[in-house]
C-alpha cells in the first residue's frame, strides 16, 4: 500500500512539473512575440505605394506589349533588313572608300645617296606634314552603321524591361514550390547574358572607328608604305561582316525571348501556380 502511495505521489510531482514547463513555454512565446511586435517596422507612405503600384502596372502592359506586338514585329524588321541590297553585298572590295592621300614618287638613286649621309635628327626636324587634305570616312560603312546603332540600343531597352518585368512576377521567399521561380531566375540569368553581349556590338562599332582612323592616320603619314592603305580596306571589309553578323544576333536574340517565355508564360507569370496569377 506504501508504495502504491508513493508512485501516485511521484506521478502528481511529474504532471506538476509538465504543466508548469508547459505554461513557462508559453509565457515565453507570449514575451517574445510582444517584443516582436514592438521591433521597428519600414514606414511606407501610402502614395509612394500607389506610384509604385502604378509604375508596376504600366511595366506590365509594356511587357504584354513587347511579346504580343514589338517582339515579333522586331523579327520580321530585322528580317527584311537583312535582306537588303546594302547588306548582301557579296564583292566586299566594292565597300572601299577612296583614300585622298598622294603616292610619293619612288626616289632616285642621287636622292637616296644623299639620304644616307643626313642626321636622323635633322631629318625629323625638316620632316613635313603629310600633304593630303580632308579625308573623308567610309560613307556606305557609315550609313549602315547609323541603321544598326538604334537596333542596338532598342534591344538593350527590351532586355532590361523584359528583366525588370519578371524581377516584378518573382514571388515572396517561402519553402516549397519553387520550380517556377527557378525558370524565372534562369530567364533573368539569359537576359544578362544578352544584355552583355549587346553592350559589345556597340564597343565593336567604337573599335573600329579607333581602328580605322589609326591605320588612316598611318596611311598620310607614311604615304609610301601600301600596307597601311590595304588596312584600312581591310577594316572597312571587317566591320561590313560584323554588322552582318549583329543583325543576325538580334534578330535570334529577340526570337529566343518570344520564345521562352511562350513556352513559359504560366510559370513565369504564375510561378506558385495561385489561383489568381500574380500577373494581375
Amino acid at each position: 500500500m506504501k508504495s502504491k502511495v508513493h508512485n501516485k505521489e511521484i506521478d502528481s510531482t511529474n504532471a506538476r512539473d509538465c504543466i508548469s514547463f508547459i505554461y513557462n513555454l508559453h509565457l515565453a512565446r507570449r514575451i517574445f512575440c510582444a517584443k516582436m511586435s514592438k521591433s521597428p517596422h519600414l514606414k511606407v507612405n501610402s502614395a509612394s505605394t500607389v506610384m509604385v503600384d502604378n509604375f508596376r502596372q504600366s511595366l506590365y502592359h509594356q511587357a504584354e506589349n513587347l511579346f504580343s506586338n514589338y517582339i515579333p514585329l522586331k523579327i520580321v524588321h530585322l528580317d527584311n533588313l537583312l535582306k537588303e541590297d546594302a547588306l548582301s553585298i557579296t564583292d566586299l572590295s566594292s565597300l572601299q572608300a577612296p583614300l585622298d592621300i598622294p603616292i610619293p614618287e619612288p626616289p632616285t638613286p642621287e636622292e637616296e645617296e644623299m639620304e644616307t649621309d643626313k642626321n636622323e635628327e635633322e631629318e625629323k626636324k625638316k620632316k613635313k606634314a603629310p600633304k593630303c587634305g580632308f579625308i573623308k570616312g567610309n560613307e556606305k560603312i557609315v550609313m549602315l552603321l547609323d541603321r544598326v546603332k538604334p537596333e542596338i540600343l532598342a534591344l538593350r531597352e527590351t532586355c532590361i524591361t523584359v528583366s525588370c518585368w519578371i524581377q516584378h512576377l518573382i514571388p515572396k521567399i517561402e519553402d516549397g514550390n519553387d520550380f517556377g521561380v527557378a525558370i524565372q531566375e534562369k530567364i533573368l540569368e539569359r537576359l544578362a547574358a544578352v544584355k552583355t553581349k549587346v553592350d559589345g556590338f556597340q564597343t565593336n562599332i567604337n573599335k573600329y572607328f579607333s581602328e580605322r582612323g589609326d591605320a588612316v592616320a598611318k596611311a598620310s603619314k607614311d604615304t609610301h608604305v601600301m600596307d597601311y592603305r590595304s588596312l584600312v580596306h581591310e577594316k572597312d571589309e571587317a566591320v561590313f561582316s560584323e554588322i552582318r553578323v549583329i543583325l543576325l544576333d538580334m534578330r535570334g536574340f529577340y526570337a529566343e525571348f518570344y520564345d521562352i517565355i511562350s513556352k513559359n508564360q504560366e510559370k513565369v507569370t504564375n510561378p506558385k501556380g495561385e489561383e489568381k496569377p500574380s500577373m494581375y
